[in-house]
């Protein structure tokens, strides 16, 4: 079901600050940050030659990074993301085989445009897993 990887997501407390390290220490191509006011986030992606890495920033206090943060107040990594050809098969399959979706349970527009879906952590040995229709 799974494809490959395409991005990690790290919660961060100042997106700038994080862009700085991987593009000026790390010397890592980074976008420009962008507000995702549906998902509660301000969000920079790194590009690598094998994945991406996904900075994500509180927008709002109700975000569901500021809970992150409050809860790891260092930051960290929130979830990985795999793609997947069918969202709305995978995401029947993996309900059929008693995963929980987040949310209401059907896909809603990510960061790059495309339908994506989180799955419970505790149903999937604890990681926040997100997939992305390719």
């Amino acid at each position: 079901m799974i494809g490959r990887l395409n991005h990690v997501a790290l919660a961060v407390r100042d997106i700038g600050k994080a862009s700085a390290i991987y593009r000026d220490i790390l010397g890592a191509e980074v976008s420009q940050p962008m507000a995702q006011p549906d998902h509660g986030v301000t969000t920079v992606f790194i590009t690598l030659p094998n994945t991406k890495i996904e900075l994500l920033e509180p927008l709002g206090e109700a975000s569901p990074i500021a809970r992150f943060l409050e809860r790891n107040p260092d930051g960290g990594m929130h979830h990985i993301c795999y793609e997947v050809d069918d969202i709305a098969a995978a995401g029947n399959a993996l309900q059929a085989a008693g995963v929980r979706l987040l949310g209401n349970g059907g896909p809603k527009i990510g960061a790059h445009g495309k339908p994506v879906l989180f799955l419970h952590p505790k149903d999937v040995s604890g990681a926040l897993i997100e997939l992305e229709q390719v």
